[in-house]
């Protein structure tokens, strides 16, 4: 299956007007970002777990990366309420469900394979920092490795951000509303910019929250390859 799989394209989802796809497990459904693969992919989706759902237990090859959007999602190493930034790495396992049900945004197969490195954050109890020369920015930084770069982004009413993503880039508005050129995000919608893309982010009128990821896209045929041989 592949959905969104030109990565040389700039590609543009509003992840709130798709359909639920059910998927293999009862009580869980997808809105499909991104995908180069089955079941198993490398994919970028939205996930809605029912009350009372679990998946079963199982073990992340390529790692796995989500922000909880709504509710609390569960497994045995805790609760994570909306907020939270996880990264399970490759070879973590968990048993990943929801007692009151929730939505999380979710990204497979996309980690180097070394990667051990386990992240647990909170990012609504994090501090952030202004962006030199961008006023009305400030970020919250999450993650930082030799090829990508995670952080959260806090736009003040009307503030804009301008870059080159020379290694590509990813956007999700968690909060508030956003133009990336001429296009309108709102909450829930998703951006994923190519390689040498002129990013040029402005917030509306009541600013946002926008959880960036830059540099991955470099690694992306790597990726795939490595999907391939699961």
């Amino acid at each position: 299956m592949k959905i969104a799989a030109d990565f040389s394209q700039r590609e543009i989802v509003h992840s709130q007007t798709l359909p639920w796809v059910p998927s293999p497990m009862a009580g869980v459904d997808r809105r499909a970002l991104d995908r180069v693969g089955d079941e198993v992919a490398r994919a970028t989706t939205v996930v809605r777990y029912a009350p009372g759902s679990q998946f079963s237990p199982h073990v992340h090859a390529g790692g796995e990366e989500f922000i909880v959007l709504e509710g609390v999602f569960q497994d045995e190493h805790g609760d994570f309420p909306v907020g939270s930034y996880i990264r399970n790495p490759p070879t973590s396992s968990h048993t990943p469900g929801s007692k009151e049900g929730c939505v999380i945004m979710v990204k497979l197969w996309q980690f180097q394979p070394e990667d051990r490195t386990h992240v647990r954050l909170q990012m609504n109890a994090m501090g952030k920092v202004a962006l030199p020369h961008t006023p009305g920015v400030e970020v919250t930084p999450l993650y930082k490795d030799a090829i990508e770069e995670v952080a959260l982004y806090h736009f003040g009413p009307n503030a804009s951000l301008h870059f080159i993503a020379l290694d590509g880039a990813e956007l999700f508005v968690l909060e508030g509303d956003i133009t990336e050129q001429q296009d309108p995000l709102g909450r829930h919608s998703w951006a994923r910019l190519p390689m040498h893309h002129a990013v040029a982010i402005t917030a509306g009128v009541k600013g946002a929250k926008v959880w960036v990821k830059t540099g991955h896209l470099k690694d992306v045929d790597n990726q795939i390859e490595r999907v391939s041989g699961a």
